[in-house]
């Protein structure tokens, strides 16, 4: 950790996590922020036993699902429609997962009420749901949220990569993704998320699940969007599919304006025409 007000270093979700804010964090407002990371991490975690997703991979039957589910799940849907399937929250490796359809049903809840459960998911089987691929991005939006209810308006919450910034224009180094000390470019963040993807921290951890098989066509890919969900979401659906701005003209209907940049394995870079930053190759 460095000096109280400058940045706030600690590990959650087995990554490292930055906040930065202008002035130094209270006990109470890192405890809150404990708090939601632990609740999150008890609902989605694939490697604890008493988390909610372990649970409904021991035994079919019908789930509530926490508030946090409702954006989740829709975002999945439509990045799962928009790569063919290959991006799936029902994930196997070696082998290719089952159908949305045959795996889950999710029921959303339509009482509108703040605090209601986003709604039911069925699960006809046991079934592993792995929602890494925006989960990280939506666990940064929430601490965020965090910071902003206890009037810390202008922060940064970098979690391994999927940042979420409010407050003036930051300038944020897109990471090399075969080198760590390089940078490839350069993007100025201000009230909005940019997250990565990529091969280099996690090797093979990208499956495609209609085979199975890790991605072997991209080494990394980058997004900004209104949200670390979304841009999440969209920085690992773009590694999936050839067409990456089919990616952002699904996604903008709901959820806005989506940019983005991948490398390949060549190491070459596509950017969207609309993407805003500097890229040094």
């Amino acid at each position: 950790m460095s000096r109280a007000g400058e940045r706030w270093s600690f590990a959650a979700i087995g990554v490292g996590w930055h906040i930065d804010a202008p002035e130094p964090l209270t006990a109470g407002v890192r405890d809150a922020i404990a708090a939601r990371i632990e609740a999150y991490d008890r609902t989605w975690s694939r490697f604890r036993e008493d988390s909610l997703v372990a649970r409904i991979g021991r035994e079919p039957g019908s789930w509530p699902l926490p508030a946090e589910a409702g954006p989740l799940l829709a975002l999945y849907r439509v990045l799962y429609e928009a790569t063919g399937g290959r991006m799936s929250p029902v994930v196997r490796r070696g082998a290719a997962a089952p159908p949305w359809r045959d795996a889950i049903a999710w029921t959303p809840d339509a009482s509108g009420a703040r605090h209601a459960p986003a709604g039911v998911l069925a699960a006809p089987r046991p079934v592993v749901l792995d929602v890494a691929a925006a989960g990280k991005g939506q666990l940064a939006d929430l601490v965020s949220g965090v910071l902003t209810e206890h009037g810390v308006g202008v922060h940064t919450v970098d979690a391994s990569g999927d940042i979420r910034r409010r407050g003036p224009a930051t300038r944020v180094a897109l990471e090399h993704p075969l080198d760590e000390t390089l940078a490839v470019g350069v993007v100025e963040l201000a009230e909005g998320a940019i997250a990565a993807s990529g091969q280099n921290r996690q090797p093979g951890h990208l499956v495609d699940a209609l085979t199975g098989l890790p991605v072997r066509a991209w080494l990394a890919g980058w997004a900004t969007a209104s949200s670390a969900l979304v841009a999440d979401g969209a920085a690992t659906a773009i590694m999936l599919t050839a067409d990456a701005d089919a990616v952002a003209t699904a996604l903008r209907p709901e959820w806005g304006r989506v940019e983005w940049a991948r490398m390949d394995a060549r190491g070459r870079l596509e950017v969207s025409a609309g993407f805003e930053g500097e890229l040094f190759a």
